[in-house]
Order: structure tokens, then C-alpha cells, then sequence
């Protein structure tokens, strides 16, 4: 596949051959002609072709015999002919969408090239809020969007933007859904929604999948999918805001991450029974959450159940989230340790 790309990209390149080889002969012609006829050297050989031909006109390196000014005539009438000619194939390829192609090809080298990145479906107002906040927090980030017009604003802000349609496996393959950490869909339609986080799922099982809802039967049917977080842009709003008037200090607090350095961050252990019982054998059967790289252990959940501010020994099981609080480099340790052990990192 790879191949075929750079082949492809070959062939966008070859359009420009006839010009840049009319225009190496065309110097090539005129420092050997100035060299026959003037005896110059080949260095002001060729800077007498360069003025000639862009029209700079500086002067002549020196007085120029009968036959010097022939050679400069030619190459005037063959430096317009080159310019004419690659004016002429450039008004050609951008009718024919050209450079359009051939930023999207590079598009798609540089999403081959990411890893780790987030994918945003959508770039109405709520994709766009998720793509500033994490372009603060610089995070590779790719858009899918098919609107153009929303595309053109896209790339103005310096974002990453697929012009596709999410809702087809072809495009979040093209995105790099195999090879992304998460994936957020916020289309304005709960049926487009839903229907990406079913492709994405079976695409890449592993892949955080965060969806917005307008409706709670809409979140309930996308859990269902297999979203791993469903948010409706209300429910949240009023949350937050009641949030802000009974613990003001705990939402201050998650803005204050937001421009920090520290994140919160969920480490989800394998549900294979085996695996988790060699890996307590070969470390140890718990660890000492007040020790783990400095990361600071907020709490652990298993079977929905939430235990908060976990004390000294914590004993690990399989399906356990663990949620610490740290800095990349401590949460990097974190993640090194449970590496045998883990399936994701939210």
C-alpha cells in the first residue's frame, strides 16, 4: 500500500518534468554557448544565464561579442517559452483540481505517519471546542468533516481535517482509527453517531469511543454500541452548573488541570484472570499506591463500583481501573509498571 502511494505521489511530480528539463537545458545551452563564445568561466557562465532569463539584467559580465549576443537572444526567446509553458500547465492542473489532490495526498502521508492521535467526527460548535481545547493541550489531533466550507475554516486554525464522511469504515480507516487513542464523535445527528462508534468499535476494539447524545434514549443506545463515554451537550451544562454552585471549588479544580501539566488519567487492567495472577506472582500481589512513580492514586473501580482515596496496599483484579493524578513522566511510570497488564489508557 505504501508503495502504491509513492508511486501515486510520483506521478503528481512527473507533470512538472517537461518545464524543469526545458529549463536545465535552456542553462545548460547558454553557460556552454557564453563559454564558447566568451571564454568566460562556468560561473559567470551561469550567472549570465540567470539574470538573462528571470529578467534581472544586471549587466553583462562583460562586453558581449556578436555571437555572445546570440546566445543571449536564444536563451530570452527560450526562457519565455518555459515561462509560457509552465504558466499554461499550471492554469491546466488547477482546473483540474491539482493542487487539490495533491494536499490531500500529503494528508494522507502525514495521517500514516500519526499515532496516539485523537479523531474528532464533526466540526460544528462542539467539535470545534474539543479541537481548540486539545490543540491547547498539544495533542495530534485529526478532524473528519464533510462540509467544505467547515474544512476551509478548519485549516485556517492550522488543524489536521479529512474532507470525508465519518459514517464509513472507509473513512475512519483513512483517519487512522487502528491507530488512534480515541475517537469523539459529536455529528449533529444521534443516528450518524451511532452508527460511526459501531464502525469504529469494529474497526479497532481497543479505541476510546466518546459520543454526544441529544437524548437519553440516544445515550443509552450508544453505551449499548459500545461508547465508553456518551455526553449530552445539556445534561452536561446543567451539571456543570450545579456543580459550580454546590462545589465551585472541585469544578475550579479540573480547569486548573486543564493548564497544568498534570492530567487524570485511567489505566483499564486485562480481564484474563491468568494473566493477572503471573503478573502478581513476578511483582507482587499488591502495590503501594503512595509509591507508584509519585503518581498520586485517586481511586479504583471494579464492577461499576467506585472505591475513592485508596490507602497504603491496593491488591489489583482483573477488569480494574486505576485513576491516577500526575504529570506525563510520573503517569509514563505508571504505564511502564502495568504494562503486562493493561489494555488501555483513558
Amino acid at each position: 500500500m505504501i508503495l502504491i502511494k509513492s508511486n501515486k505521489f510520483k506521478r503528481y511530480l512527473k507533470v512538472w518534468a517537461p518545464p524543469i528539463s526545458l529549463l536545465v537545458f535552456i542553462f545548460l545551452f547558454g553557460a556552454f554557448g557564453y563559454r564558447i563564445t566568451e571564454g568566460w568561466d562556468w560561473g559567470d557562465c551561469l550567472w549570465m544565464v540567470l539574470i538573462t532569463i528571470t529578467t534581472i539584467g544586471f549587466g553583462e559580465v562583460e562586453v558581449l561579442s556578436a555571437a555572445g549576443r546570440i546566445i543571449t537572444f536564444l536563451i530570452i526567446g527560450g526562457g519565455l517559452f518555459v515561462v509560457q509553458l509552465t504558466l499554461q500547465r499550471f492554469i491546466q492542473l488547477s482546473e483540474k483540481g491539482y493542487f487539490i489532490k495533491l494536499e490531500e495526498l500529503r494528508l494522507r502521508r502525514l495521517i500514516r505517519r500519526m499515532k496516539n492521535h485523537v479523531i474528532i467526527c464533526g466540526f460544528g460548535r462542539t467539535g470545534r471546542e474539543i479541537a481548540e481545547q486539545l490543540k491547547s493541550e498539544k495533542i495530534s489531533t485529526l478532524i473528519i468533516e464533510i462540509d467544505s466550507s467547515r474544512k476551509a475554516e478548519a485549516e485556517e486554525k492550522g488543524f489536521n481535517i479529512l474532507l470525508a464522511d465519518a459514517t464509513m469504515d472507509q473513512s475512519l480507516l483513512l483517519a487512522g482509527v487502528k491507530n488512534c487513542r480515541s475517537l469523539v464523535v459529536t455529528l449533529p445527528s444521534d443516528a450518524a453517531n451511532l452508527y460511526v462508534v459501531l464502525s469504529a468499535k469494529a474497526l479497532n476494539d481497543t479505541c476510546r469511543l466518546i459520543a454526544r447524545a441529544a437524548s437519553e434514549e440516544a445515550a443509552n443506545k450508544l453505551k449499548l454500541a459500545g461508547a465508553d463515554a456518551v455526553v449530552s451537550p445539556y445534561v452536561a451544562a446543567g451539571r456543570t452548573m450545579a456543580a459550580s454552585a454546590l462545589r465551585p471549588i472541585a469544578v475550579d479544580f479540573i480547569d486548573l488541570l486543564a493548564g497544568s501539566d498534570c492530567e487524570i488519567e485511567e489505566f483499564k487492567l486485562t480481564d484474563n484472570i491468568n494473566k493477572i495472577e503471573i503478573f502478581k506472582s513476578q511483582t507482587e500481589k499488591a502495590f503501594d499506591s503512595s509509591k507508584r512513580g509519585e503518581a498520586l492514586l485517586l481511586a479504583t473501580k471494579l464492577s461499576g463500583k467506585l472505591s475513592g482515596n485508596p490507602k497504603g496496599m491496593v491488591s489489583i483484579s482483573p477488569g480494574m481501573i486505576l485513576i491516577f493524578l500526575g504529570s506525563q513522566e510520573q503517569l509514563n511510570k505508571v504505564r511502564i509498571h502495568f504494562k503486562e497488564v493493561l489494555i488501555r489508557t483513558k
